[in-house]
């Protein structure tokens, strides 16, 4: 019986699937379902059944874009153990699904349920047992509203088994609300409303009303340099100067009409030659009335007030400046030249040793080779390493067992770091100079040492 529902279902799926279309994949609010379904159903093994088929549909509702409700129906295909003969079983369920990823096409859920079987009367009554169930399945939607569905369900059957394993495949078809579609995105700007958007607008604050050009700019028809929209004369002859107004004016008032002077903003009252023009006594190109240097040597470099260029702002003008291209953070002298500054700079170096050892440590190996940095970065740095000892054993073997240690240290820079030979001397001082008392195994252990100070001289210029 179920595998001649199963050929009817698998018919009406094909039709529903030319019928709907396509639509939105993702699972989300307000969208229904509808999953037909064909699977297997292994019964517990302490009933008298063999595993059957089963084939069914659901039909759900997404509450929001992950949780959904499915309402299914299933007739389950079946045989007795014992006997062989073909019966059939009716479930019904109630589930709750929750969609991970709901938005991909490959959509995983877990599920959990509740609901009814009933079996035909050749292993008992029709009454219903109650049933329950988990499990977990996952979707994956090979066109728009149309995907695959797998499904493997836990079900505990009330008063009859336990271990009960549901696994469907079928498809599932989404139908109904639409996801909201995003909003369109805004109109690029136009602040000042010009048609041009802010973007492209080379004039962005142009008075609404104003008609412009390509690029947002007010049009100037006469070419006059002032906009027609507040032109007076928008027929001025090109190539004459205009005032604020578009209109030719003799503007400075200094009797030489505005085309024909060569200085046409000179203020009143300033005397002019015939060109209309101020004079340039010093002859720096700055107008008298504007020099606040008047008496500049000629052919010294001015700026636009008259005034010899200080081009590195170190306070000495460039024509006495015997340093022009110093940087601006030095300080200069009265030549304008950078002040040298000299410095004496250290570095130390303690190493310490294990009793009647001369080995160095390799924890000494980033400071020996800061030592060799600094002995590089001042090239003139030399040096005599001094080497200690404890009180313990001779006066006469400490004596020579300090000189191995300041030569092992030595011998180390030197052929580690290619220090120069000639720049570092060793020297032992056996067991006379202590820095800790020899009574106490923490002092004997300060004594067993190497010592050396490197020294050098820096050499750079003040700083502002």
């Amino acid at each position: 019986m179920a595998r001649i529902v199963a050929n009817k279902y698998i018919g009406v799926l094909l039709c529903m699937i030319l019928f709907l279309g396509v639509s939105s994949a993702e699972e989300h609010e307000g969208m229904f379902s509808i999953t037909p379904h064909v699977g297997g159903f292994h019964f517990d093994d302490n009933l008298d059944l063999d595993d059957g088929y089963v084939v069914g549909v659901g039909a759900g509702y997404n509450f929001t874009e992950n949780l959904s409700f499915e309402f299914v129906l299933d007739v389950v295909d079946m045989d007795t153990e014992s006997g062989g003969e073909d019966m059939s079983g009716y479930m019904f369920r109630f589930d709750g699904l929750y969609h991970f990823r709901p938005e991909e096409r490959v959509v995983p859920y877990v599920a959990v349920g509740i609901g009814g079987m009933t079996f035909d009367p050749n292993i008992g009554d029709m009454e219903t047992r109650l049933i329950s169930n988990y499990g977990a399945g996952v979707k994956y939607y090979f066109m728009d509203n149309i995907g695959l569905r797998g499904d493997v369900r836990h079900l505990f059957i009330e008063d009859q088994s336990h271990i009960n394993i549901l696994y469907t495949m079928g498809v599932d078809i989404l139908f109904g609300k639409e996801k909201a579609a995003p909003p369109p995105p805004p109109p690029p700007p136009d602040s000042d409303g010009d048609g041009v958007i802010d973007s492209e607008d080379k004039c962005p604050n142009t008075p609404r009303g104003v008609k412009v050009d390509r690029y947002g700019c007010p049009l100037d028809t006469d070419g006059d340099g002032v906009y027609d929209y507040l032109d007076k004369c928008p027929n001025t002859p090109r190539g004459v100067k205009v005032d604020s107004s578009g209109c030719p004016l003799d503007t400075d008032g200094d009797g030489v009409y505005d085309y024909l002077d060569k200085c046409p903003n000179t203020p009143r009252g300033v005397a002019v030659n015939s060109s209309g023009c101020p004079p340039d006594t010093d002859g720096d190109g700055v107008y008298d009335y504007l020099d606040k240097c008047p008496n500049t040597p000629r052919g010294v470099k001015v700026d636009s007030s008259g005034c010899p260029l200080d081009t590195d702002g170190d306070g000495v003008l460039d024509y006495l400046d015997k340093c022009p291209d110093t940087p601006r953070d030095l300080k200069v002298d009265d030549t304008g030249c950078p002040i040298l500054m000299k410095e004496q700079v250290s570095i130390r170096l303690d190493i310490q040793f294990d009793t009647n050892k001369a080995d160095i440590k390799p924890e000494y190996n980033d400071r020996l080779k800061e030592v060799a940095d600094f002995m590089a970065k001042y090239p003139g740095t030399k040096a005599e390493i001094d080497g200690h000892t404890d009180s313990t054993g001779s006066a006469t073997y400490n004596q020579k067992l300090s000189q191995r240690r300041a030569e092992s240290v030595r011998d180390y820079l030197i052929q580690n770091f290619n220090i120069s030979q000639n720049r570092l001397t060793a020297k032992g001082y056996g067991e006379e100079k202590p820095v800790a008392s020899n009574d106490t195994i923490e002092g004997r252990s300060q004594n067993r040492r190497i010592e050396a100070v490197f020294s050098a001289e820096e050499e750079y210029y003040e700083k502002r």
